[in-house]
């Protein structure tokens, strides 16, 4: 497969970046908050689940990027520790006031992130490099 490039600009299309996403792991250090530029940005490394259906399970580094964001909350992260590893399990967009609201990254073990937007404007781009990897990952469906 090709590298990947979304774009999203409302729900439905957020939800596709999202399901791209499930499982992506990242440092707290590969975030930034840019408050001059409105932009909150993550470098992270996806697992390609589109890979996976065929077999073949592997990582792509992969950039992903909001713009128009006003303001950020985090919750139940360590900023202070860069080096800490974050599991992003989806992304999601609450409208408040069409057509701005908030968009929350939800993270394994309860840790969140929410940006207060505009509007949104969401994109993700592989930026090239791909590795195999022996994991794929598995969730508890039992709760």
């Amino acid at each position: 497969m090709d590298t990947l490039k979304l774009v999203a600009l409302d729900s439905d299309d957020l939800a596709v970046i999202s399901a791209h996403l499930q499982d992506a792991v990242l440092k707290v250090g590969d975030m930034a908050w840019l408050p001059r530029e409105h932009r909150f940005a993550m470098v992270v490394n996806r697992f390609d689940w589109t890979s996976a259906a065929s077999g073949a399970n592997r990582r792509r580094r992969t950039g992903l990027h909001f713009d128009r964001v006003m303001k950020v909350q985090t919750t139940k992260l360590r900023l202070d520790a860069p080096d800490a590893v974050l599991n992003l399990l989806a992304v999601t967009f609450e409208i408040s006031e069409a057509p701005s609201g908030f968009v929350t990254l939800v993270f394994s073990g309860g840790g969140g992130i929410r940006l207060e937007v505009e509007c949104l404007e969401c994109e993700m781009s592989d930026l090239g490099p791909v590795w195999e990897t022996s994991s794929l990952p598995r969730h508890d469906t039992s709760e």
